[in-house]
């Protein structure tokens, strides 16, 4: 039985044996195309639910795995910015009740931040802020914030300046929730350094794969999401044109520098701008030299 290789995990760390590379086998010819886009869409559908129920506190927090561009980021933010209209309206950032963070954080920048969110029905959201995954300091205060007790106590017993500067105590009960967007898949890590420490992590919280690993599911998500959000509506082509664009993603698609949404806007843009010589455009600036 035929069967696809999914591309290989490789992260850039500082240490380089954080994460190793690790191929995996995944059968899908057992799952005809609209089986594939209707799994992969329960599971955003489950994301979103499960988003709700983070922000009503029903649960604490989630762990969301899955490849860049596919959505994880816009289906979490989409319910939570419901959440924060009174706040919006009100034009006060006390009033607001969840926060993205992006990038590198430290772990006493964390200790801050979940002071700054530890209120009931506060929300941090951890979108690829994988350095908090990767410290062992960082994941020890996460396992203290998401820790299944009905006291969640976070302390920090070291002297800082600049945690007094900013009136954050030494210890504090963290009521709030925590969601974490990443393209790590944690059963894929292999350091033995962090291994124990995840597991830990994972263990308080609900854990979910979206279960796009392979080119076909990529290009099934892409297809998914033009066909049934009208992502494409705000161009003013026809509908031919907004199909030729996933088309050519799709024929092209083991030379696309990524399948992702990201990469459909960036085609459809092009494909607007300069209808005469897309193609072209699009093979020096979106896709790798053939070789």
């Amino acid at each position: 039985m035929a069967k696809v290789i999914t591309s290989k995990m490789l992260m850039a760390l500082q240490d380089a044996d954080t994460f190793k590379v690790v191929e995996t086998v995944k059968d899908l010819t057992n799952e005809t195309d609209e089986e594939i886009m209707e799994r992969i869409g329960a599971r955003f559908d489950i994301l979103e639910d499960m988003t709700r129920a983070v922000k009503k506190g029903d649960v604490k927090s989630m762990i969301v795995t899955g490849p860049p561009g596919v959505g994880k980021s816009y289906g979490v933010e989409k319910v939570l910015s419901k959440h924060d209209v009174f706040a919006t309206v009100a034009q006060d950032e006390k009033l607001k009740k969840y926060e993205v963070v992006k990038g590198a954080m430290s772990a006493i920048g964390l200790y801050s931040k979940l002071y700054e969110f530890s209120d009931k029905k506060c929300i941090l959201v951890f979108d690829d802020c994988d350095s908090v995954l990767q410290d062992e300091l960082s994941l020890n205060i996460l396992k203290a914030a998401l820790d299944s007790g009905k006291k969640r106590m976070i302390h920090w017993n070291t002297d800082s300046r600049l945690l007094r500067s900013e009136g954050v105590p030494n210890s504090f009960e963290f009521k709030g929730g925590a969601i974490f967007i990443t393209n790590i898949k944690f059963e894929n890590v292999r350091s033995k350094k962090l291994k124990d420490h995840l597991e830990a992590l994972e263990s308080r919280c609900h854990y979910l794969d979206l279960t796009i690993d392979t080119e076909r599911e990529k290009l099934l998500r892409i297809r998914q999401v033009v066909r049934d959000t009208g992502m494409l509506d705000e161009y003013e082509i026809e509908d031919w044109a907004k199909q030729e664009v996933v088309d050519f993603i799709s024929t092209n698609a083991k030379r696309m520098r990524e399948l992702s949404l990201r990469m459909v806007l960036k085609v459809a843009d092009i494909r607007v701008s300069m209808p005469h010589n897309w193609k072209a455009v699009v093979e020096v600036t979106c896709m790798r030299n053939a070789r």
